[in-house]
């Protein structure tokens, strides 16, 4: 209900009858009339709804973002972490959820960008634009290091900003009109950008997948590799090794069964590697050590893990120049325009990091990064294991999928954030294939890792 003053009385402003000119002004006022009382009639009546009088455009939304199912997994997971705090801001919150890595990066892969930045302040030393695909003393750097003797050369290699954003300019590439296969569970940016292109329909709650997406089921009853019999054709075909979320790394045999699935199917393998230095087995660590792979299969890699390049933002994709479209034009050609189009090239600095990475101690210091966080997975693969979960991955990966049977992900999620005060990863969130396990991630300083884990054995002793 609203009040409504009659129109006899008018309302005056607070801050003009507290001003020393208006009290001035009301106590001359006063002198020259007499001063009565007017009634005031006041009626209660129920005001009318507010007028939505925002302004819309003529554009519509686009339908396929409106197809996502509430946000994107790890803002999502920001989002109820803020949350804990606000009702508990005492909390010394641990986050051991998104995968964010938090170990300085070496000295002389940031004196490699430092000698690029103060170069940047003198005339010889300056550069603008560089070339879109990267400088090519960084190309053939990674090719020379990454990929020797497996016939990839710095023209298959370009470098960017990182391999998500690669995902998506693959997804512009490739366009609305293909079909797709993904691991289940698997990196939600494989799915979501599916979504956005146009590629799936409408998400089914009941199943809680979208359609006309190929799930490939991966889970500890078959070795976390898809049972490719079962798989129906796609065009593309993403797949991550080590798999982010659950840590297992495919052995040569099952990428060769991959390989040869894709070239019986006609398909094209989208191939992550991001994860690729953490293989401390005989686990291939490029999709192109497989024999045949180049003619059906691309790679994105990255720094971030690595090299702590998480917020410098560095990484390539390897296009062969054997891997052709179905009227057999290049797929590195079409790349190169995608590239050309939506990209000026990595940044300058990023690249000298780059460079520094790849320096004989770059590399060095890189294994010992990667080095220090096994040693954390360890820690925590130990807690887990000593309080009688089943656990997976961790071998060849920073993640740790924990077995909670017959357990809600995000209850379990919410149980150790509200008791324990440690953010995880709810494993459905990568899928339904992720349900009842949680992901446990090795980013984190060494004590915070020590400490968390305390605190799990309390919790679930």
């Amino acid at each position: 209900m609203g009040t409504t003053a009659s129109p006899a009385t008018t309302a005056t402003p607070s801050s003009f009858l507290s001003s020393p000119s208006a009290s001035l002004r009301a106590s001359k006022s006063s002198h020259l009339r007499p001063t009565r009382r007017l009634p005031v009639n006041v009626r209660c009546v129920s005001s009318p709804p507010a007028a939505d009088t925002a302004y819309t455009t003529k554009v519509s939304r686009n339908a396929n973002i409106a197809k996502l199912q509430a946000g994107y997994l790890f803002p999502e997971i920001a989002r109820r972490r803020a949350a804990h705090l606000l009702k508990n801001p005492d909390a010394k919150i641990i986050s051991l959820g998104i995968g964010d890595t938090t170990e300085p990066i070496p000295e002389v892969i940031t004196n490699a960008m430092a000698e690029r930045a103060h170069a940047l302040s003198t005339v010889e030393g300056y550069s603008g634009y560089g070339a879109e695909q990267g400088e090519k003393k960084l190309r053939a750097a990674i090719a020379a290091t990454y990929y020797a003797d497996l016939g990839i050369e710095e023209t298959d290699i370009f470098v960017s900003d990182g391999a998500k954003c690669d995902i998506s300019r693959l997804q512009v590439l490739f366009g609305s009109n293909v079909t797709v296969a993904v691991q289940d569970p698997s990196y939600p940016a494989y799915v979501d950008s599916s979504v956005i292109m146009g590629q799936t329909d409408l998400y089914q709650q009941d199943v809680q997948k979208y359609g006309n997406i190929q799930y490939m089921k991966c889970s500890p009853e078959n070795g976390f590799f898809p049972d490719l019999s079962k798989v129906a054709r796609t065009d593309i075909i993403f797949f991550c090794s080590p798999n982010n979320p659950t840590g297992a790394a495919a052995s040569r045999e099952q990428l060769t069964q991959l390989v040869k699935f894709a070239k019986d199917n006609g398909s094209i393998i989208v191939y992550d590697s991001a994860y690729a230095m953490y293989i401390s087995d005989d686990s291939p660590k490029s999709i192109f050590e497989i024999p045949g792979a180049k003619e059906v299969a691309l790679e994105t890699a990255s720094f971030s893990k690595y090299a702590g390049f998480t917020g410098v933002r560095l990484g390539w994709t390897v296009v062969p120049k054997e891997l052709l479209f179905s009227d057999g034009h290049p797929v590195a050609k079409d790349f190169n325009r995608i590239v050309c189009t939506s990209f000026n090239g990595a940044s300058t600095l990023s690249q000298a990091g780059g460079l520094g990475c790849l320096s004989p101690e770059g590399l060095k210091a890189m294994q010992d990064v990667v080095g220090f966080y096994k040693e954390n997975t360890k820690i925590i693969v130990d807690t887990f294991t000593e309080l009688g979960f089943n656990v997976y991955g961790a071998k060849n990966a920073p993640y740790v999928w924990v077995h909670f049977p017959g357990r809600n992900s995000w209850d379990v999620f919410a149980e150790i954030l509200e008791k324990a005060n440690v953010v995880t990863t709810p494993g459905s969130g990568f899928g339904p294939g992720g349900e009842g396990f949680v992901r446990v991630s090795a980013f984190g300083h060494r004590e915070n890792i020590i400490e968390a884990a305390r605190r799990l054995k309390q919790l679930y002793k």
